[in-house]
């Protein structure tokens, strides 16, 4: 084999990679037939846009269908009838906190007949950033620079985020009466729904005492009203966040419809049916 040939194959194996998590080639498959009334989309993630794209482009032209998603900043792309919003990551800024808002009210206002589509993908968690009433913006931009610079695991750091947020861990499927469909593209080791975009549709089973737990195991620098906040939770003094088994989210289901495993193996079977074998260096998204 020749150096443009072994070029040539490594080049299409990374496609074929990227293929198996290409919103526009794998979110129409996923989707649920449009509702008696009304279907509104939302999301956040780096994926985002081409994941609110895919659904317009698969959605039928007289059904219902408006929304918005959030993603960072360089990664929208046009869209006809969802609206696409750009904001900061991994630190969570203005624009971040207005589109959550938004997404929220947007989530409140569907009814029984309704449906919201929720698309969620890596990134999510900064980008869907709207912290509870006693912490400031700029306190939880503080914790999450601090949780960046810490070294604690992602999902360690959504526990953190979810118990800080209006949205995450569960709150934004809590607030809305239609059903949900949320499609996710994960970017976590172990794919775990809930700790994707600190997983806004998802039931979580971690506590304020946890989130306690990773600022003190890992000495983040939190903000007093970051503090205070956690400490009131765990003392039972605010709602926790929605657990696996409730009633809350009996109206929410979720798909994982990517993970980096599934690339993996869409690489590996593009060298098998060019008859060369495959061997994987590592078992982490195993």
């Amino acid at each position: 084999m020749t150096t443009m040939d072994t070029r040539t194959l490594l080049i299409d194996s990374f496609h074929a990679a990227v293929g198996a998590a290409d919103p526009l080639k794998i979110v129409a498959a996923h989707l649920p037939t449009p509702p008696r009334g009304r279907t509104r989309v939302v999301g956040a993630g780096k994926a985002a846009a081409s994941m609110a794209r895919a659904v317009e482009l698969a959605w039928p032209a007289d059904a219902p269908l408006d929304g918005l998603v959030v993603t960072r900043y360089a990664h929208g792309m046009p869209t006809d009838r969802i609206r696409v919003v750009e904001a900061g990551h991994p630190v969570p800024d203005g624009a971040g906190e207005v589109a959550a808002a938004d997404i929220l009210r947007m989530a409140t206002e569907l009814g029984e007949d309704d449906l919201l589509i929720a698309v969620v993908s890596g990134g999510g968690s900064s980008l869907l950033s709207l912290p509870v009433e006693s912490v400031p913006m700029a306190d939880l931009k503080a914790v999450t620079n601090s949780l960046l610079r810490s070294g604690a695991p992602i999902t360690e750091m959504n526990i953190v985020r979810k118990h800080l947020s209006r949205v995450q861990g569960g709150r934004l499927a809590a607030a809305c009466k239609a059903p949900i469909v949320t499609l996710i593209i994960s970017d976590v080791t172990g794919d775990d729904p809930s700790a994707i975009a600190s997983g806004p549709t998802c039931a979580d089973s971690s506590t304020y005492q946890d989130a306690l737990d990773i600022i003190q195991r890992f000495a983040v620098d939190a903000p007093a009203s970051v503090l205070a906040h956690l400490k009131a939770g765990a003392a039972g003094k605010v709602d926790e966040t929605p657990k696996p088994g409730g009633s809350e989210l009996a109206h929410a289901s979720h798909t994982v419809i990517a993970t980096a495993h599934q690339s993996l193996q869409a690489a590996a079977d593009f060298f098998r049916a060019r008859g060369i074998t495959p061997v994987a260096s590592s078992t982490l998204y195993e």
